[in-house]
């Protein structure tokens, strides 16, 4: 190592990643990483994104009842999904993951009421998939009110309990309808909802997606439901799904930001702040992957899916591997 080589948690990649992050451009990716990576405690509170720009622009297409508008419906059997339900979940992930809004601003509240509204009486919310039980679209919900200061809602509660309900016999979690054998479709227009067949595998890409929700929650993290659910993610690393919708191992490298479906790096993230360790053989094959598909200039060139047209998606996912071995490393600093 050479005397100008960065040193703590950045030593354990190839290149330091934060020249690259605090000369793009961006200041929300600025912002972040001095707040998020290197704590700096001068940087300014979340309340400063509030007023920018890009946000305002965002807040201006909410519609009164909290939610977003899906403006590019198509003919056919997805007229059943609830389409304004999934604009607001892809809308406040950027504004939760990206801009750090948060409960204390007026429209997340009455997004988080919108959300609230689709909660069925078991618990769950549900109209994505029609009638049917979406684990994952619950969950990723959860996590957004989560992050947003509502952990200690008893809605929020009541949506945790019904995940651990509605667990595979392994642990994690699968998309009901898979687990008989259903397919998308057709099945969306019915009204009777399918129960899962819970001697099935669970399934890398509901599981992976269901913790994000218990990794960012502080109690649910510690639960021992979660960590037997993660234990199951680690060891799908790399892996081909057990059900069709992720049949290829390729899924692991095609990448979101803000998260959507599980990728290498959500599942990083989420398996970071379980506490799972950097010595683990699984672990450190994935951080070995980081490692070496990391450019010299310090950030990474992946393949990148649902960008929402953001030029800068790939310095957020270097954001994101960043902040992963900020935690898997904590012992170098």
């Amino acid at each position: 190592m050479t005397a100008d080589a960065p040193s703590g948690w950045r030593s354990a990649l190839k290149y330091d990643p934060i020249p690259a992050l605090l000369n793009s451009g961006n200041e929300t990716i600025v912002w972040r990483t001095k707040r998020d990576l290197l704590e700096d405690h001068q940087a300014a509170p979340s309340q400063w994104m509030w007023n920018r720009p890009v946000v305002l622009r965002i807040l201006k297409k909410q519609q009164k009842n909290g939610s977003w508008s899906y403006k590019r419906r198509t003919a056919g059997v997805r007229l059943a999904e609830d389409y304004d339900q999934i604009e607001t979940y892809r809308v406040l992930r950027w504004l939760v993951e990206k801009y750090g809004l948060d409960s204390e601003h007026g429209s997340i509240v009455r997004a988080a009421e919108f959300i609230f509204s689709r909660q069925t009486e078991a618990g769950d919310f549900r109209g994505i998939y029609g009638m049917q039980y979406t684990p994952n679209y619950t969950a990723g919900l959860l996590e957004l009110l989560v992050k947003a200061g509502y952990e200690d809602d008893w809605r929020v509660e009541k949506c945790f309990r019904w995940l651990l309900d509605y667990r595979q016999a392994d642990g994690g979690w699968a998309i009901p309808l898979r687990t008989v054998g259903a397919k998308f479709g057709r099945i969306l227009l019915t009204t009777k909802t399918i129960e899962p067949f819970r001697p099935k595998p669970s399934s890398w890409l509901a599981t992976g997606v269901v913790l994000r929700a218990f990794a960012a929650h502080p109690k649910y993290r510690e639960s021992a439901e979660a960590k037997v659910a993660a234990e199951f993610l680690r060891s799908m690393l790399f892996k081909k799904d057990n059900y069709r919708d992720r049949g290829s191992p390729s899924y692991w490298t095609r990448f979101t930001f803000p998260f959507w479906f599980t990728d290498l790096i959500s599942a990083m993230d989420t398996l970071s702040q379980m506490g799972f360790k950097k010595d683990d053989p699984q672990i450190e094959k994935a951080l070995s992957w980081f490692r070496d598909n990391q450019k010299k200039d310090g950030t990474w060139e992946l393949k990148q899916l649902n960008t929402g047209g953001d030029i800068n998606v790939q310095l957020w996912s270097g954001l994101a591997i960043s902040r992963i071995f900020k935690r898997m490393f904590a012992d170098h600093l």
